[in-house]
């Protein structure tokens, strides 16, 4: 396809999505529109399937998702970061949870299948496996399942977790938009009654994005006084300052942490590395807080990561989904069931909000960059001046990125390089 077309129409179904997202207050978020539009036109063929590789936008995203991810780091203070530990169990009940929830599944509904393992069929306890391994994990979890079920002939449940990657962001879009707009009305009123304060500085740099809700200007006849000099942000020289200066900067610690990585054998993952000196160097006061906003290449680089989110629907068959509808939604069903009921119990536990508590659960269904995504829009939606927003986001934030790589980037591929190999075995 056209690469200036392919790029065209991409920006098109994300600025319709973006506009319903805003129309509907986050209601129905603009990844999930996005998704839908994509889902639709890849079926019905409208959309080739080589569009969002033709528009040279995956290519980007893969260069410049770990920029994003050190980005998100120095957003959260270490301070902040510590506090997580409560999001760090939740994030692991979520994983039992829908282990759980869908071995009771194969109880109930194994029988139905006919045919035994030694014959070749699937048996409950691969569709469990595979289940959980997607349900609660990304990529790395889906290549594990895979590679144990072609090991063993067993084709059906090595397609099984893809088709639930490409379709779980339509249920976890959703519902976590949903939620978390509850979450954040909730703490809209907590800030108005002065028992929620924004992040420092937050609000300060809300309000000079948006001059037009910001303070109101001194009168002429007044004289202000001098403003002490603002305390650096970074200690970095000027010339790293500028924006190829920071992508640089930036840039090397993500091949830091692609180096971590391939010393650890992938133990410490790429993404997760990112994001912890992310925290480190904004605590070192190396990186500025929220590195790349202002930058003048930030805007596309989130868009190119928010591409990779519906790349598995370029390759979902009709055929496949109908093949395998019914584990399909049983699995989506008792998942759902498992996120919902296991996170909101522990976090209820641990003293965060229901509402909270399940939006955490819910990030194992998609990840980064929608943790961030909806979180973002759900403050939004919610806040009313730049400092409500700020106050929201601070608060929201930090507990749904950490939430998404406790579930998708740990916790679910230790998990699943346990289990992945009793796929096959009756």
């Amino acid at each position: 396809m056209n690469p200036v077309l392919a790029f065209v129409i991409v920006m098109l179904v994300w600025t319709v999505s973006d506009l319903v997202a805003k129309k509907t207050q986050s209601l129905l978020s603009s990844l999930f529109v996005a998704s839908i539009i994509f889902l639709v036109g890849f079926l019905t063929d409208v959309f080739p399937e080589d569009l969002l590789a033709s528009s040279s936008l995956l290519a980007l995203a893969g260069v410049v998702v770990g920029f994003v991810i050190v980005h998100l780091g120095t957003m959260i203070s270490l301070d902040d970061f510590k506090k997580q530990w409560k999001t760090l169990l939740v994030g692991i009940a979520t994983v039992v949870g829908i282990g759980l929830t869908l071995l009771l599944a194969g109880f109930l509904f194994g029988p139905r299948i006919s045919g035994s393992a030694a014959d070749g069929y699937a048996q409950a306890l691969d569709f469990v496996i595979a289940g959980t391994s997607a349900l609660s994990g990304g990529a790395i979890s889906v290549l594990i399942v895979q590679e144990a079920a072609l090991g063993v002939g067993l084709t059906s449940i090595a397609v099984f977790p893809v088709l639930i990657a490409a379709l779980q962001g339509l249920i976890g879009f959703p519902l976590t938009s949903i939620i978390l707009r509850r979450e954040a009305a909730r703490l809209k009123a907590e800030y108005r009654a002065g028992t929620l304060v924004a992040a420092g500085g937050a609000a300060s740099a809300a309000a000079d994005d948006n001059p037009s809700t910001g303070a109101a200007p001194p009168a002429p006849d007044t004289a202000p006084a001098p403003a002490p000099d603002p305390a650096p942000e970074t200690r970095l020289p000027a010339f790293l300052r500028t924006t190829a200066g920071t992508l640089f900067v930036v840039g090397a610690v993500v091949l830091v942490s692609l180096g971590i990585n391939n010393l650890t054998d992938g133990i410490l993952n790429t993404f997760v590395v990112a994001l912890v000196l992310g925290i480190a160097l904004r605590t070192a006061g190396i990186l500025r807080p929220s590195v790349l906003s202002g930058i003048d290449a930030f805007g596309l680089m989130m868009i190119a990561v928010m591409i990779l989110v519906f790349g598995p629907l370029a390759t979902v068959k009709p055929s496949d989904v109908a093949a395998l509808a019914g584990p399909l939604l049983i699995a989506f069903v008792f998942g759902v069931v498992g996120i919902t009921g296991f996170s909101a119990l522990v976090g209820k536990l641990l003293g965060y909000s229901v509402p909270m508590s399940v939006a955490i659960g819910l990030t194992s269904l998609y990840g980064f960059p929608g943790t961030m995504i909806l979180s973002q829009e759900a403050a939004k939606g919610a806040g009313e001046t730049p400092e409500e927003v700020a106050a929201i986001e601070h608060e929201i934030l930090p507990k749904m990125i950490v939430a998404g790589f406790s579930t998708v980037t740990i916790t679910s591929v230790v998990i699943t390089s346990i289990i992945a190999g009793r796929i096959g075995g009756g």
